[in-house]
């Protein structure tokens, strides 16, 4: 695979990362506008991400939460979490 593909890859998984601990920090905290406003940013950021991603490399996500190219391409490897 290409650098770009762990590149991008690892830029998912990071903004993922963050965007699941904000996820837990705003569960305690719900009224922090400033940790709200990173967190939807992030979220729309990681988005553009994601979808940049799929149209380099194939999906990211199963049952219906990417799309497939056609032919079907979830037979192509590597697929991102065997990487």
């Amino acid at each position: 695979m290409p650098p770009e593909y762990y590149q991008l890859l690892e830029e998912i998984q990071a903004n993922d990362f963050v965007l699941v601990e904000l996820n837990l920090y705003l569960d305690t905290h719900p009224n922090d506008y400033e940790a709200i406003q990173q967190y939807n940013e992030l979220s729309k950021k990681t988005m553009q991400l994601k979808m940049d991603f799929e149209k380099q490399f194939g999906p990211l996500m199963h049952f219906g939460k990417s799309f497939s190219d056609y032919p079907w391409n979830w037979k192509d490897t590597p697929w991102p979490w065997q990487v």
